[in-house]
């Protein structure tokens, strides 16, 4: 595989994360909006909205990052790149697995909403990023099958 078919994948990437990252803070941030001018309160939707910004801050935060090292790369870089998105992968399947234990067991436990929103949250977001890190695992592998 070339190394500017690498990095226009990787730099596609950083646009889906950024898009994904910058719409969590919007939401996130509309819904907490919405909330403070509501009489009612909603821990669950609260919470929910707070994990939904914060997550897309950091998705931001590395989007910037991630964009200022991109880079052709040779073949040690690229396998370092499919070493380290096989590892967001783990990484965002652990995120969805903690954000289920923390929804279940505020619910089992304490029947407290506000820790079932932000289980909530932390389930989607982590799902989201191994869907995004899954789909140019998947780019990058057609790319060198071709």
């Amino acid at each position: 595989m070339w190394s500017d078919a690498l990095l226009s994948l990787e730099r596609a990437h950083l646009l889906r994360l950024a898009v994904w990252g910058g719409s969590s803070v919007l939401l996130g941030t509309l819904v907490l909006a919405w909330l403070a001018t509501r009489d009612s309160r909603s821990p669950l939707l609260q919470h929910f909205a707070i994990q939904t910004a914060a997550w897309g801050a950091v998705d931001l935060t590395i989007c910037a990052w991630g964009w200022r090292g991109l880079a052709l790369r040779d073949l040690d870089s690229a396998t370092s790149l499919v070493n380290f998105l096989w590892l967001n992968v783990g990484l965002d399947a652990g995120y969805a697995g903690v954000g289920l234990t923390l929804a279940l067991c505020s619910w089992r436990f304490t029947r407290r909403l506000g820790g079932v929103g932000a289980g909530i949250g932390i389930i989607v977001q982590g799902l989201a990023l191994a869907v995004l890190d899954l789909v140019v695992l998947a780019q990058i592998a057609a790319a060198r099958a071709a």
